[in-house]
């Protein structure tokens, strides 16, 4: 139900991007859904990948600053007001999204909301007590 969120400190330099989508292109890592939030000087790269331990590995042999985040990746219908329904129910539990970033399923209807909550656990049960998905990570790895 929780999944792997690879952080990396990013500094602002052409070509810096480039290169970390090249270390994991090389190895054979697919990039499933990424955020990236920056200032003038550097960024915090947020990425889901199908391959968490072996990124977070070679980013790090590759002098990368990286971190691992767990967060939700929730399920929603595809359709307009499905994030509301998600956001609403966690408001009402009294928790907060720090931040988010969405990405489109493979299988046709459906997307995926990657959150970070302060609590995962509690969060995932009040979702499911909604009757809300959330992925786990063989469903969003592969």
């Amino acid at each position: 139900m929780i999944i792997d969120q690879i952080s990396v400190f990013v500094e602002n330099n052409p070509g810096r991007l480039a290169d970390i989508a090249g270390i994991l292109g090389k190895a054979g890592i697919d990039m499933r859904a990424m955020s990236i939030a920056d200032t003038a000087k550097f960024g915090i790269l947020r990425l889901i990948v199908d391959k968490p331990r072996e990124a977070l590995e070679l980013l790090r042999a590759a002098e990368c600053v990286v971190s691992v985040t767990p967060v939700l990746a929730v399920s929603i219908k595809d359709l307009p007001g499905s994030l509301a329904v998600v956001l609403r129910v966690l408001a009402e539990a009294g928790i907060n999204v720090e931040y988010g970033y969405a990405f489109v399923s493979r299988k046709q209807g459906n997307a995926y909301v990657v959150i970070r909550v302060e609590d995962n656990r509690r969060a995932v049960e009040c979702l499911a007590q909604n009757g809300i998905k959330v992925a786990d990570g063989k469903e969003i790895y592969e």
